[in-house]
């Protein structure tokens, strides 16, 4: 198999992956964890108040999701550098001559 075809069928098959949970849950709000965390600690101990609070307030959950969307695309495009890198090092590497 060609490294384009398994490229391919990597992606589709993680797209398929992403997609499918989100079709099959009906009726549901996707949270962020720090939010579903505080109700469940709040649910054990009601008198509990956080220690620490964020710095600054996201006007509204589209420029949270901008954010972190940015991070992740910020976190790939590292990783992706690292990687070629590592792989243009070693391909254009110079041939040791054999004496």
């Amino acid at each position: 198999m060609k490294r384009s075809t398994l490229a391919v069928l990597l992606i589709l098959a993680a797209i398929v992956i992403s997609v499918i949970p989100l079709l099959m849950i009906k009726d549901s709000e996707f949270e962020g964890a720090d939010g579903q965390a505080e109700e469940a600690i709040l649910e054990v101990n009601p008198e509990y108040e956080p220690w620490a609070e964020s710095l600054i307030e996201p006007p509204g959950g589209e420029t949270e999701s901008l954010l972190f969307a940015l991070q992740a695309a910020l976190g790939t495009l590292v990783i992706g550098f690292g990687f070629g890198y590592l792989v243009a090092r070693k391909r254009f590497q110079p041939a040791e001559s054999v004496s």
